[in-house]
């Protein structure tokens, strides 16, 4: 064969080659291989939004930080996201007490015995002020009755080994509603964590919060106490390629599979 049909044949093969795989749209949410020291706030950030995008605890970040209930934060201040060194211990300075002088105690004079005061006799007819009533709910207490957060089948299961999000994913129609898993305090409401789009965070206990991903329109307000049931979102595709609900549940700030927790179905 001529050379000169062989050079043209090399030249069309790299044409024919496919060309580089592309990363899936939107998933931007793996947790750091390496966490940094700090982060800094930004807008639209939450102390809960913070722990939950490293696997933290908020708790554990509060202490870290120094910051105490209601855990606000602000734009631009630097949080650290790992334990802070252990103080060294200090030198113990030792003091030589001065010699001591015999001291020469005085009996102070006897008092006579207070007079009680009598108090008086409440009237028969008297009763005792009615407890307030609480205005918010008190943050669940036992085991938490989980129920399903949408309708439709489960099209992505909980991978441990993933290094992308980890929840699953459930099918649905657009505009159809996002419900409460159990009942808590909505602790983030927003747009700001990379990969998730409009996602909805909701504290349930001091080990236990739940996520909810990708919708449409966010309905609950962050602040706001709900009940297992109650409308929080309609689902979409924000931050992904299709119509879905990611759902995560998270222990002490790590992630677990919700199917373990939701009943069967």
């Amino acid at each position: 064969m001529d050379c000169r049909v062989w050079l043209l044949l090399l030249c069309l093969l790299p044409a024919c080659s496919p060309g580089p795989a592309r990363a899936p749209i939107g998933d931007r949410s793996e947790r750091p291989a390496h966490i940094p020291a700090f982060h800094r706030v930004g807008q639209g950030d939450t102390l809960y939004s913070i722990a939950f995008q490293y696997g933290l605890t908020v708790e554990r970040l509060a202490a870290w930080n120094g910051i105490r209930p209601p855990y606000t934060i602000y734009r631009g201040q630097k949080l650290r996201l790992t334990a802070p060194p252990a103080s060294r211990p200090r030198t113990p300075v030792v003091r030589v007490p001065a010699p001591s002088r015999p001291k020469v105690s005085v009996a102070p004079p006897a008092k006579p015995a207070p007079a009680h005061a009598s108090r008086p006799a409440a009237p028969k007819n008297a009763t005792r002020p009615a407890p307030k009533a609480a205005d918010k709910p008190s943050a669940a207490r036992g085991p938490l009755r989980w129920a399903w957060p949408a309708e439709g089948r489960v099209i992505r299961r909980f991978n441990a080994r993933s290094s992308g999000k980890k929840g699953i994913d459930i099918a649905g129609r657009a505009g159809s509603t996002v419900r409460a898993a159990a009942d808590g305090k909505v602790v983030y409401a927003g747009s700001g964590l990379g990969g998730y789009g409009r996602l909805i965070i909701i504290k349930h206990n001091k080990d236990f919060l739940s996520a909810y991903a990708h919708n449409r329109k966010l309905i609950a307000r962050e602040g706001q106490w709900v009940r297992k049931g109650d409308p929080i979102a309609l689902m979409g595709s924000s931050a992904t390629d299709r119509t879905k609900l990611h759902f995560e549940i998270r222990r002490k700030g790590r992630p677990v599979d919700p199917l373990r927790y939701l009943p069967a179905r």
